[in-house]
């Protein structure tokens, strides 16, 4: 019984070190690949002239759309930042999708909105359209707003490509900020497009926590102060500024952040539009026109831009963090179980050999093998089977590789766009560092757990996700 024991053990203990070791290879390719990405997009944009580009009769005709349920505090001045966006050929449609507060009725008001006569062309099937408005007054001439029946994000947001009339579509969230350049830099790419078709390009997202934000715009930048905003803001880094832009280089990224991406219109509506059936409706839509391009044999691309362009609030205590990264997990899960067909399929060239293998390992189900592998330790350490030796060697390298991957990470900010200028945010942001395989780690893994759990009961409701709000500034901070 002891042999067969030590010989489990010894099984167990090898596929933990053989993950580690494809996951430690990978970050370092990661790493280096993004090195590179973001030099070379640094290179090029010191040569770039934004003007032009927005004054260019060439310039690529722009669909903004911001769906909106019960956003009534805050709808009339965000709705007014976007439409102070600096990009001429734009056009600015939000979906109310359904509100039980005033949304609606503020839009009315604030911008002399009437009822029009529209035809919806229903070219991908939605909840019904009760009415779309518009204003004669001609500072709001961009400005659509579409009142629809309650059906969730992805409706509001397939209503919105449905109702849009320009080339290309940017989904956003109503409560993020943009910033005043973000359409500009997002058109970029799909004008440099060759033999192969840009269909879609994504955006950084930051953490805007604790940040002054005035009239909708975001005037200041600060580090948040709270604990798990913070944390937030040291992940987004490391995936926005690494992971993204890496598979941005290789052409494998299969995720687009849904708080803000730009997508070629009609390839959307030929791949039927955002998925209603998912929580990851971001991811699975990126996935599947990805998908449609192949089985087409149609060259094609899809992008990113390391620009800080698009600002959001973070979740700031545990139980509206859960909810969310429970709702990803189940996104991730979905979206790889609706494209299996695609896993190690050589048809789909590196989207088949590469991309969807290590969003299956190493994103699907590596909270699934870290609780499994903290239930066996605790097992083998109860029926004394641990080299204590070898144990914490393997713990110290781990965690001094994942402080390594941080650091470099923070550095590439600072190298590139060092949005937190003073050295106590830096010097808080390694901290965060320090501490997160020990707290925010650990809480991450336990509400993808969940998230499993909440999947197998074919749970498909987002969970509330209450706001603090912007435009609250932080005690001990001036402008």
């Amino acid at each position: 019984m002891k042999e067969v024991a030590e010989v489990i053990v010894y099984l167990v203990v090898s596929a933990i070190f053989l993950y580690s070791v494809l996951l430690i290879f990978f970050y370092v390719f990661i790493g280096i690949n993004s090195i590179n990405e973001t030099r070379e997009y640094l290179h090029k944009n010191d040569f770039t002239d934004y003007r032009l580009l927005a004054a260019s009769p060439h310039a690529p005709t722009v669909s903004l759309l911001a769906p909106a349920y019960n956003e009534g505090a805050t709808i009339v001045e965000n709705v007014r930042s976007l439409l102070s966006l600096y990009y001429n050929k734009l056009e600015l449609v939000v979906i109310n999708d359904g509100s039980k507060d005033d949304s609606l009725q503020k839009l009315i008001d604030a911008y002399q909105l009437e009822k029009v006569d529209f035809y919806v062309n229903y070219r991908i099937p939605t909840k019904e359209v009760k009415a779309v408005y518009k204003t004669k007054h001609p500072a709001y001439n961009k400005l659509v707003v579409v009142d629809k029946v309650n059906g969730g994000k992805a409706d509001a947001l397939n209503v919105g490509i449905n109702i849009a009339s320009h080339d290309y579509i940017v989904c956003i969230d109503a409560d993020c900020i943009l910033e005043h350049d973000a359409i500009l830099k997002m058109v970029k790419p799909f004008m440099e497009e060759g033999e192969a078709k840009v269909i879609a390009s994504g955006g950084v997202i930051r953490i805007a926590n604790s940040c002054e934000v005035r009239n909708g715009r975001l005037v200041r930048v600060y580090l948040p102060e709270n604990y798990w905003a913070r944390m937030q803001a040291l992940e987004y880094i490391r995936a926005f500024l690494l992971g993204r832009m890496a598979w941005a280089r290789m052409d494998g990224l299969l995720l687009i952040s849904g708080a803000f991406g730009a997508f070629d219109r009609e390839i959307a509506i030929r791949c039927g539009g955002y998925n209603t059936n998912t929580v990851g409706e971001d991811m699975e839509l990126v996935v599947r026109m990805r998908r449609y391009m192949h089985e087409q044999n149609l060259p094609y691309r899809v992008t990113y831009i390391p620009d800080p362009l698009c600002w959001t609030e973070a979740p700031e205590n545990t139980k509206i963090l859960g909810r969310q990264r429970n709702r990803w997990t189940r996104g991730t899960i979905e979206t790889l179980r609706f494209h299996k067909i695609i896993f190690l399929n050589p048809r789909y060239d590196l989207l088949g050999v590469v991309s969807y293998p290590y969003w299956l390992l190493f994103e699907m189900l590596a909270p699934v093998i870290e609780f499994i592998g903290f239930i066996v330790f605790l097992v083998m350490a109860f029926a004394g089977l641990i080299n204590w030796h070898m144990f914490f060697a393997f713990l110290l390298f781990i965690l001094f590789f994942g402080y390594l991957n941080s650091i470099f990470a923070i550095y590439m900010e600072v190298y590139t766009y060092n949005q937190y200028r003073r050295r106590k945010e830096i010097r808080k942001l390694i901290l965060a560092a320090l501490s997160e395989p020990f707290v925010f780690h650990p809480f991450v893994v336990w509400s993808a757990i969940r998230g499993y759990f909440d999947y197998f009961r074919k749970k498909k409701s987002w969970g509330e996700m209450t706001r603090r709000g912007f435009g609250k500034q932080p005690e001990g901070k001036t402008s």
